[in-house]
């Protein structure tokens, strides 16, 4: 895996095409370009069979340029350093910072890939790769840029443990401002990669980069805890941390109020009394009207009023 630091101290994990792959990319990118080479070229033979030598000669030359030089430099620029060899090997050029190329990168591959693939055979592309720690051929170094594989699979993914229960937040007041992105990275890598390690080499390693983490932060290693599970909670209290700093709620400086210097904070606000239902009255009957006489000489009740004599 690449460790790849970008200028905002991002850490890249890039992994590298190696060898064989580039070269089927390569072949693949060749077998296209001659292909399209040689049908373009008996098409234009016949097309321009009225010529005299020397122009026909001046459209080969012309053909070779544009079909096997600007053909690669147009495909890498396009697709962004995906050709078609590259596409089928699940490879793709990128700029030394993870970025995608631009025209003045494919361009300065395919200059230097005429010299170091088609006039040598790739002869000087495979020693280069073979001595760059990275396997880049000298178009990539000349133009700043590197064969990484865009296909990886699921199950190399990288996983960090999390840190055992009874180590969390036991290491919430150590210093960590001195620890280089350099050795998070380390830190990270072999966590991620110690369960496919031989035990010895992995236990050698687990103890040297919490010897160095110790050195950093001012702080041994607790007694009694093994180095792996050490820089797992670490780098889980590193990982709590920057959430923490990049997730902290902090209202927007608009929306706070401006005060004069020296002036009073303003009177907090009374809450407002909680609603009481005042007490009803007691229920009093409504007086009525007593109930007609009932006259027992005639049918119809009496309506209280006496008859004039």
């Amino acid at each position: 895996m690449s460790e790849l630091v970008t200028g905002e101290a991002v850490a890249l994990e890039l992994r590298p095409a190696k060898l064989p792959s580039r070269a089927l990319a390569v072949l693949l990118d060749l077998a296209v370009a001659v292909v399209a080479y040689i049908v373009v070229t008996i098409a234009v033979v016949a097309a321009t069979a009225s010529l005299d030598e020397a122009a026909q000669a001046a459209l080969s030359v012309a053909l070779f340029v544009l079909l096997l030089v600007g053909g690669p430099i147009a495909v890498e620029t396009l697709s962004h350093g995906r050709s078609l060899g590259k596409l089928a090997c699940g490879l793709r050029v990128v700029r030394d910072d993870g970025g995608p190329i631009r025209f003045r990168h494919a361009l300065v591959r395919g200059l230097i890939g005429v010299i170091e693939i088609l006039l040598t055979l790739g002869v000087i592309a495979v020693i280069a790769s073979l001595v760059s720690a990275r396997g880049r051929r000298l178009g990539d170094v000349f133009a700043g840029t590197l064969v990484v594989r865009e296909r990886v699979p699921e199950g190399r993914t990288g996983f960090v443990p999390p840190p055992p229960p009874w180590l969390a937040g036991r290491f919430s007041a150590l210093d960590l401002s001195a620890v280089p992105d350099g050795l998070w990275l380390e830190v990270r890598q072999y966590l991620t990669r110690m369960r496919s390690l031989d035990p010895q080499v992995g236990w050698g390693m687990a103890q040297r980069l919490a010897a160095e983490l110790a050195a950093r932060t001012g702080a041994p290693v607790p007694p009694g805890v093994p180095p792996a599970p050490y820089l797992a909670a670490v780098l889980h209290e590193r990982q709590t941390r920057e959430a923490r700093r990049a997730f902290a709620a902090a209202p927007p400086a608009g929306d706070r109020p401006s005060a004069a210097p020296g002036a009073m904070p303003p009177p907090m606000p009374q809450a407002a009394a909680p609603y009481r239902p005042e007490p009803s009255e007691p229920y009093r009957p409504v007086p009525q009207d007593p109930p007609p006489v009932e006259d027992r000489s005639g049918s119809r009740p009496s309506t209280g009023f006496v008859p004039p004599a």
